[in-house]
């Protein structure tokens, strides 16, 4: 790409433009300042590298547009100007790599994480530099195979016609490849190793032998069908002896119902067949009762699993269903509503038969998620139809940017609340929660049902939203959640693919981003369920029992 656009059909190995040198520069540069999450130096270069590389394409087209339409003669750079845009680009880039690991630095402060190495800006440049010039190349491939139907199409279009004409050509032909190949490609290696992994069976995990056991014998359910996840759900976790020991006290053993994607063709199928396990093993003769849907992948969190038996004193049941293997990052961005039935099936059946229970009788009915399983156990709650006979609340924990109802509980918070943890009207239906606590910013008591969200303020997953590309939003401006670095400023359309790149990495952090402890977990379940007699003691001692016995 020259520094003048004229040309129609650019050779490949064409001299770098200077103006669109110094413009991915200035974008290089802004992607290295702080974000959400710590970025190793590999995925730093990788988002400069595409930074840079969008940097170049908005430059060269604003000025291709400019010749185009208005007709413009192109001119050359003077050498002076060409060199002085260079120099100041490399400076710029070489300032901002220096600048970058004191950047980094101000997030790995605010996680109590290790200082930064010293051979991360080399790396990040390399790995810039490397992908970059990948896209660029990929770029001229494109402009030369418009070119050439450009060409073609003047034979019988008029030549503005021919060159509209050959870009959509050239459009159609790259969208077939990636989609065909590269994305489509991806998503079946990823469905197809999540598949795998799902259908492996440790050796040191055998089918229970109880008959009070899911999957055990007399169980509907068949071992095998229960997933990597569902088996580790149900055969892990405290049992009654455990929860007796730290209590000091007789304990129940908790029920957990879990039904794998392959146990039935349809969600209304395997719905049925959670309901059934659920009722055979006396699911609703406990106290409580908890509808949970898991992550994408189709796991529970031990942190939020194991907090809720040890609170209950075994005097509960979980039940949940499998609807996807790909985890939670990807489900997010190929189908968000993949599980919006399953969540729907196993809430109605569940719901309807609880319904007809005699109203002492029955256990209280509680909601649960996390990540996509959080935003997918929204999806399930009829607010205007549960007045009539409503549930006791919901726990839902790191909800998801695209949860209508997080965004409304963020829109329509309090004035003077932080959108990291919005207070909602009087506090006696909603509350959200941190690190820090926040449950107890309200003077009026719950009402009938307790709606609980839990998450973290660097959670990118959760405040991720399109709109960063042109506004600043709210989490960012005057009080900033304290996992959130000091230094992180909002920036168009970087900040967008900053936060985007964090979604992924989010994971594997634990007690920040979207990797949540069982010790948040303990105050967001004892706020939820209220348990009898629970006390501030009560809480200190669970989290010093669960602090690192709790398997990620």
């Amino acid at each position: 790409m020259p520094d003048t656009p004229a040309s129609a059909r650019p050779p490949f190995l064409a001299p770098l433009s200077a103006p669109g040198l110094l413009f991915a520069a200035l974008l290089f540069g802004l992607s290295i300042t702080p974000s959400m999450v710590p970025r190793a130096p590999e995925m730093q270069g990788i988002l400069g590298g595409v930074v840079a590389a969008v940097g170049y394409l908005l430059w060269w087209g604003l000025a291709r547009s400019v010749i185009w339409l208005g007709q413009i003669p192109p001119r050359d750079l003077a050498p002076s100007v060409r060199r002085g845009m260079l120099l100041l680009g490399g400076g710029v880039g070489a300032l901002c790599l220096w600048k970058g690991a004191e950047w980094q630095q101000s997030i790995h402060d605010a996680w109590n994480l290790p200082p930064v190495q010293a051979t991360a800006p080399l790396r990040v440049a390399l790995i810039a530099l490397a992908v970059f010039l990948a896209l660029l190349a990929l770029a001229r491939v494109f402009l030369m195979l418009s070119a050439s139907w450009q060409r073609r199409s003047r034979r019988v279009l008029p030549p503005r016609l021919a060159h509209v004409a050959g870009i959509l050509v050239a459009l159609a032909v790259f969208a077939a490849v990636i989609d065909g190949i590269a994305v489509r490609g991806l998503l079946r290696g990823l469905d197809n190793t999540a598949r795998l992994a799902d259908s492996l069976i440790p050796p040191d995990l055998d089918a229970p032998a109880s008959p009070l056991v899911a999957g055990g014998p007399g169980s509907p359910l068949r071992w095998k069908d229960m997933g990597r996840w569902g088996r580790s759900f149900v055969a892990t976790g405290p049992d009654a002896d455990a929860i007796s020991a730290f209590w000091g006290n007789p304990a129940m053993q908790p029920i957990r119902v879990y039904v794998g994607l392959n146990a039935a063709d349809t969600p209304e199928a395997r719905a049925r067949l959670a309901f059934d396990e659920l009722a055979r093993l006396g699911g609703f003769d406990r106290s409580v009762l908890v509808v949970a849907m898991p992550t994408g992948s189709g796991w529970l969190d031990p942190g939020g699993m194991d907090t809720l038996d040890y609170i209950t004193r075994g005097d509960v049941a979980t039940v949940a269903v499998q609807y996807s293997y790909l985890p939670s990052p990807v489900s997010v961005v190929v189908d968000p509503r993949k599980g919006v039935a399953e969540a729907q099936a196993l809430f109605d059946i569940v719901y309807s038969h609880w319904t007809t229970l005699p109203a002492g009788k029955r256990p209280r009915l509680y909601l649960h998620g996390l990540s996509l399983g959080a935003f997918l156990s929204q999806e399930t709650v009829p607010l205007l139809d549960l007045y009539a006979d409503p549930i006791q609340g919901a726990l839902w924990t790191g909800s998801p940017y695209l949860s209508e109802f997080w965004r409304m509980v963020q829109t329509r918070r309090n004035a003077g609340s932080p959108a990291w943890r919005p207070a909602f009207g009087n506090g006696s239906l909603i509350r959200t929660m941190n690190q820090d606590g926040g449950l107890d910013r309200f003077q009026t008591d719950w009402g009938p049902m307790r709606f609980v969200f839990l998450q973290y303020g660097s959670d990118p997953i959760v405040f991720f939203d399109w709109s960063l590309a042109w506004s600043r939003p709210d989490w960012l401006a005057g009080d900033r959640a304290p996992d959130l670095s000091p230094r992180m400023r909002w920036l168009p359309l970087v900040t967008l693919l900053q936060v985007g790149l964090d979604m992924a990495f989010a994971v594997g952090t634990l007690g920040y981003g979207h990797d949540y402890m069982a010790r948040h977990y303990i105050p967001a379940w004892a706020a939820t369920l209220d348990p009898p007699g629970w006390t501030v003691e009560d809480e200190a001692r669970l989290i010093a029992h669960l602090d690192g016995l709790v398997p990620r």
